[in-house]
């Protein structure tokens, strides 16, 4: 559960837009979408590689 703690003179704005930022950190939609449809390991591993290499990619170009 997420708890936000709204500060003296915060606006209500504010205070949701610290909660909609923890509750996309904790991953739940993320989590949710991927259990909507069943997804084999070896797409799964697929995913995994190309997103890493892209990753990978974009750290190289930073460091360039």
């Amino acid at each position: 559960m997420i708890i936000i703690q709204i500060k003296e003179n915060e606006s209500l704005d504010k205070a949701l837009k610290r909660f909609k930022k923890k509750f996309e950190r904790t991953g739940v939609l993320k989590e949710l979408r991927s259990r909507t449809f069943f997804e084999k390991k070896s797409v799964k591993r697929r995913h995994e590689v190309l997103k890493a290499a892209y990753v990978q990619g974009i750290r190289d170009v930073e460091a360039e």
